[in-house]
């Protein structure tokens, strides 16, 4: 689960889980599991440099085109999660953010631990094979040699330690996955932001046609922002995602999707 520089979502601490709609067994699998994780993967977790600008690195070679077809199976994952657990996700971040501290950039234990447990709760929300959509089309973007060097870069036995039981942990999720996706977004048609947005479309698609959509700027800092002014200006995102509706976000990742 991501480190500053990246836009993941996080976790919901166990007592808001029935106001979610959980089962108790639900929560509770996962909830357990993302414990024995925390416990086991921490030490890993605070060897970790999350203020490294790495993470905003092309992992291989530069596939722009075959980028976006990653992006967009994570886009039709978050299309067919549980609004209200990826809300909950999206708290949990935004908590996890509050408690980074020393040089590396860490979370705390316990927003370690409860990120995890929202992740899983959100992939447990999705089918398995929309999860793996998202897995083979990450790994066929990965450079082979990536996972040995991003290890290198930390103790191995920790490493190790951390994966063996994010193993264990995956079984947990697992076991609770929905087998069907979820229905999709209602949406409104002909309102004034819709009337808005047609005249905006119509004015500006000429200037959308004339960007270099391809170009590796996207994956450039802004010049001068360090990792931690980034993270500020994720974390309000996140927190504006959070507070937006359940139903009108999958409407525009379904719209994502489609474009």
């Amino acid at each position: 689960p991501g480190g500053p520089a990246r836009p993941s979502a996080a976790a919901a601490a166990a007592g808001s889980v029935a106001a979610l709609g959980a089962s108790p067994a639900f929560a509770d699998q996962i909830g357990d599991a993302a414990k024995k994780l925390a416990d086991a993967s921490y030490p890993f977790a605070k060897e970790v440099d999350w203020n490294n600008g790495i993470y905003l690195q092309a992992p291989g070679k530069f596939q722009p085109l075959e980028a976006v077809k990653a992006i967009d199976k994570m886009i039709v994952m978050g299309a067919q999660a549980d609004p209200k657990l990826l809300k909950a996700a999206a708290d949990a971040h935004h908590k996890a953010i509050g408690s980074i501290s020393g040089p590396n950039g860490v979370t705390s234990k316990a927003d370690w631990e409860a990120v995890n447990a929202a992740l899983g709760r959100v992939v447990a929300s999705v089918p398995e094979a929309t999860v793996m959509d998202v897995y083979n089309a990450v790994s066929g973007i990965t450079d082979p040699g990536v996972p040995a060097y991003m290890k290198s870069l930390v103790n191995g036995a920790d490493a190790e330690k951390a994966y063996s039981a994010f193993l264990e942990f995956k079984d947990a999720v697992k076991a609770s996955q929905v087998a069907t996706a979820g229905p999709s977004a209602t949406s409104p048609s002909g309102d004034a932001i819709g009337t808005a947005a047609e005249k905006l479309s119509t004015a500006s698609y000429p200037f959308l046609k004339s960007v270099d959509w391809l170009s590796p700027i996207y994956l450039k800092p802004l010049p001068g922002v360090s990792a931690q002014k980034t993270l500020k200006a994720i974390d309000k995102a996140i927190v504006m995602g959070s507070a937006m509706d359940g139903n009108l976000l999958k409407a525009a990742a379904e719209a994502h999707h489609n474009a």
